[in-house]
């Protein structure tokens, strides 16, 4: 979930960049008060760890979610 003060931040855009990751925008929902993303990551465990740790950082709630329920 991202607070309303990064709603026009290209937040996955910069994370793509910071980290070797793979970003697949699985699902999106995006207002002028909160965006909610379901967003897969792909790549090395300690890349995709930093990743989240850099976005819960920038203040957005990062909800694991196991790729089963998400292709369910």
């Amino acid at each position: 979930m991202y607070p309303p003060r990064l709603i026009q931040t290209p937040v996955i855009w910069q994370l793509g960049q910071k980290f070797k990751v793979i970003t697949n925008v699985r699902q999106a929902s995006v207002n002028d008060e909160v965006g909610i993303v379901c967003l897969e990551l792909s790549g090395e465990r300690p890349e995709i760890k930093a990743a989240i740790k850099w976005l819960e950082r920038l203040g957005i709630n990062v909800e694991p979610v196991e790729i089963s329920v998400v292709e369910s």
